[in-house]
């Protein structure tokens, strides 16, 4: 069953494409939600052979806005509340220069709802499957754009994983809790933690570094592309150092692998979270699997996330500074 309304993103983008000519595609937002527009970008930038595809921070968006923003351009946002100040004035930006925008969020009436061409109003609170909806809603625009403007060979399939995703990720998420309070236990008094993961998940590792450890937990951490370890991360791996990886199901399965036993090798605090073994397959033909493992590790990840802030009595929704300062 759907968690995402397909016909509704058909419907918007077939308004859409009989309008207008649309050349470019940019995904614009902050921070968790930034990040949730990454599988979205990463889908359609390896599946379109026509259309420019960028990935932006809200602010570098409007004070470096590209040359390219006009009527030709679709703008994606998201922001949860509808409030962030930089993602609202990144729909004044867009509108401006004549493009078409879609805003995801999940508050009604919000300012990003109001200043969008197109809203589309997600859940969140209900369960873990919920919390995929803004992730989901991205990457099914950006599957009906490539479709509709181009064509898309493997258009069936992706349907396909659609109508399963969201039960398959619930299903893990519920299943993570014993794995999770491991992680809690052996990771509640580190002083650093590092994140990594590769393909349409890379981003998952920099929100979970930023939001779900540095913001929510208050513990340092840093996040790298998986591909990239060896380029100069790996020189500070060495004897129970933590780090997290987060490992795709797919094409980019081989790069996940190759950090995974240079970790080994050296006897790192190593926690996995492995798409796999959460039998992402089930809802994901082979040809389309690698990009949704951003929805199977943002689900599975949630429960680690929460497991560590009941073991260290910091909730996640405690915060030192932001919505409680001038910033």
């Amino acid at each position: 069953m759907y968690n995402i309304n397909m016909n509704l993103v058909k419907s918007i983008v077939a308004e859409i494409v009989e309008k207008k000519t649309i050349e470019n595609v940019a995904f614009v937002g902050c921070g968790a939600s930034k990040s949730e527009l990454y599988p979205a970008k990463y889908f359609l930038a390896n599946a379109s052979k026509k259309l420019r595809v960028a990935h932006y921070t809200a602010n570098e968006f409007n004070f470096d806005t590209p040359d390219w923003l006009g009527e030709s351009t679709v703008v994606i946002t998201a922001s949860l509340g509808g409030t962030t100040p930089e993602t609202v004035k990144a729909n004044g930006v867009a509108t401006a220069a004549g493009a078409t925008v879609i805003a995801l969020t999940h508050a009604k009436g919000s300012a990003l709802d109001q200043t969008a061409d197109y809203a589309i109003i997600h859940g969140f609170e209900a369960n873990y499957a919920a919390k995929l909806e803004k992730m989901g809603y991205a990457m099914a625009i950006a599957l009906e754009l490539v479709n509709q403007i181009e064509g898309y060979d493997k258009y069936d399939h992706m349907i396909e994983a659609f109508d399963k995703i969201f039960e398959v990720c619930e299903n893990a998420a519920k299943c993570a809790g014993k794995a999770a309070r491991q992680f809690a236990q052996e990771y509640k008094d580190a002083p650093m933690v590092y994140i990594m993961s590769s393909g349409a998940s890379a981003e998952v590792a920099y929100s979970s570094s930023i939001c779900l450890m540095m913001e929510m937990q208050w513990i340092n951490s840093g996040n790298f592309h998986a591909g990239e370890f060896f380029h100069g991360p790996f020189e500070i791996v060495e004897k129970d150092v933590p780090f997290i990886l987060l490992m795709n199901d797919g094409k980019t399965r081989p790069i996940d692998s190759r950090a995974l036993e240079f970790l080994n090798r050296f006897d790192a605090l190593t926690t996995v979270v492995d798409a796999k073994d959460y039998a992402l397959a089930n809802a994901c033909s082979s040809d389309v699997i690698t990009y949704f493992n951003p929805l199977m590790h943002t689900a599975v990840f949630r429960v680690f996330a929460e497991e560590i802030s009941y073991i260290r009595e910091h909730p996640l929704s405690k915060r030192r500074y932001m919505w409680k300062i001038e910033y």
